[in-house]
């Protein structure tokens, strides 16, 4: 049916950068809302940034200017620019999409996830 890998987590230093990507395959019509959520160790999964197709973003407050989400509808791609990276951002990011996709002649629509890609802050 679908697929979402991502790619671009690892370790940097507090101060840094990291952009995640997370690209969408298989029989896909349409992706409607994209986004990016993390699980810090110990607590719960939690929403960083979601896009439209149509591009209009929403951010949790905490990572509002620092974060930045955009889309390739081309490519079904979504990405996240993280910068001025803390220690508390140490979590692993999970990529999410909205899909409609076809299967033996119908359309079906279905929430998605990626496998998860590991982000540690840490000097």
């Amino acid at each position: 049916q679908v697929q979402l890998v991502e790619s671009g987590g690892g370790l940097v230093q507090p101060g840094g950068s990291l952009r995640l990507s997370c690209a969408a395959s298989g029989s896909i019509f349409i992706v409607y809302g994209m986004g990016w959520y993390r699980q810090p160790p110990g607590k719960q999964r939690e929403l960083v940034a979601t896009i439209t197709s149509g591009g209009n973003t929403n951010y949790a407050d905490s990572m509002q200017g620092r974060f930045t989400i955009s889309r390739d509808n081309a490519k079904n791609t979504v990405y996240l620019q993280m910068n001025s990276l803390k220690p508390e951002d140490t979590a692993v990011y999970y990529c999410n999409a909205d899909v409609q996709y076809y299967s033996d002649g119908y359309h079906y629509r279905k929430d998605y996830w990626g496998q998860g890609t590991q982000v540690t802050v840490s000097s």
